[in-house]
């Protein structure tokens, strides 16, 4: 460890000490989450999952109801990179589908005497970036509409279950924020009014939470759900069920307001706020909820993934978003039979990324609840 010596002969001092005791309380939060490699890990895979939410449509090679007739059930393409001891640019065989006489089930088998390389930025479906920018331009395919690759294989429709991957975190992941935002509001709301004002609001406050914490959540997430009409747009039954989900989400993070609430309502901040004349609301905005702001973030980055697996659950079940929306939970509808899974494992594929998503909150959110506190040893 470096050190620097005192003029006058004293102990050396270490700078490493020093920087210590001059850095921001922002600093040491940053400092300690990094040396949490989970949660840095979880926090690169999270931006990774959102990045590809937003370009989907461009990393996609097809969209995400084109159907392929002729390959319905497929296996996830095989992608070459070699042939007859050669080097070679990534390349796909086709495929035949034949009759299996003693199984009745159709086979693919792979025809070597056609190769079809793969090529980055090729012209395909035509969508809209963002939107926006109108474009054909997908990330990679054989340029070739008659020879698609199927990099996780294929539905029973024909459908790319890499796109309809892809399209579905739009969805799954954006869910968990949008209804993770309503129940902030609302828990930060009640709980800030409960623990700020105490007596009859807080009494009551705290029953009507004791009331709705007391509802099996999955029955009436199904309740509530199947209410739902089944014609609404795609729109509509996405803010539906995120609402919700954000029904009962609010009260947990309430519960955690208003404790702290108490515990600084009467420190000398905020007496001493309330003596200048600052407002009710302004004390609780601007002193008292930026006090403890780190756990909030923590409480909410913890209740992500209870979302996203809420309406993976929802939608599994045939409750949440309904096609042709597509989620991960609507992709696993498809395997809810032994028969799929046994014949067709390509389609738990969703699973593998709900659970991605859901360990690398869980991974960030530890990170974030032990940088909370930065003095802690």
């Amino acid at each position: 460890m470096l050190a620097k010596a005192n003029p006058k002969g004293a102990e050396p001092v270490s700078t490493a000490d020093d920087k210590f005791y001059a850095a921001s309380e922002r600093q040491l939060i940053w400092w300690r989450f990094r040396k949490h490699k989970p949660a840095v890990i979880g926090g690169i895979v999270l931006i990774l999952l959102y990045t590809v939410a937003i370009f989907c449509q461009f990393l996609s090679p097809y969209g995400p109801t084109n159907r392929f007739p002729d390959y319905q059930n497929v296996s996830p393409t095989k992608i070459h990179f070699s042939e007859g001891g050669k080097l070679h640019r990534p390349f796909v065989y086709a495929q035949k589908r034949e009759l299996d006489m003693e199984t009745f089930q159709y086979v693919f088998t792979e025809d070597t005497s056609k190769k079809y390389p793969i090529y980055f930025f090729v012209r395909g479906e035509k969508y809209k970036l963002f939107g926006l920018l109108e474009t054909d331009l997908h990330f990679f395919g054989t340029g070739d509409p008659k020879v698609p690759v199927f990099l996780f294989g294929a539905d029973s429709l024909g459908r790319d279950l890499f796109t309809r991957t892809l399209y579905g975190s739009r969805i799954s992941l954006s869910i968990g924020l949008v209804g993770v935002f309503i129940s902030f509001a609302l828990g930060l709301f009640f709980g800030g009014i409960s623990g700020y004002y105490g007596g009859v609001v807080d009494e009551v406050i705290q029953r009507v939470i004791d009331f709705l914490i007391s509802i099996p959540t999955y029955p009436l997430w199904m309740t509530l759900s199947a209410a739902l009409p089944r014609d609404w747009p795609v729109v509509k039954s996405y803010f539906a069920i995120t609402v919700v989900l954000s029904l009962l989400g609010w009260c947990g993070l309430a519960r955690v307001v208003r404790g702290k609430l108490l515990a600084l309502r009467e420190e000398d901040f905020v007496v001493a706020a309330r003596l200048a004349g600052a407002s009710e609301f302004r004390i609780i905005r601007r002193h008292l909820l930026p006090s403890f702001a780190s756990h909030i973030v923590v409480s909410i980055t913890l209740s992500i993934p209870g979302m996203i697996l809420g309406e993976t659950a929802l939608s599994f079940l045939g409750l949440g978003m309904q096609p042709p929306a597509v989620s991960w939970g609507t992709l696993l509808q498809d395997a809810q039979t032994i028969t799929s899974v046994a014949l067709y494992p390509w389609r738990l594929i969703p699973c593998i990324f709900v659970m991605v998503a859901v360990l690398s909150f869980n991974f960030l959110g530890d990170g974030l609840r032990d940088a909370a506190d930065p003095y802690s040893v």
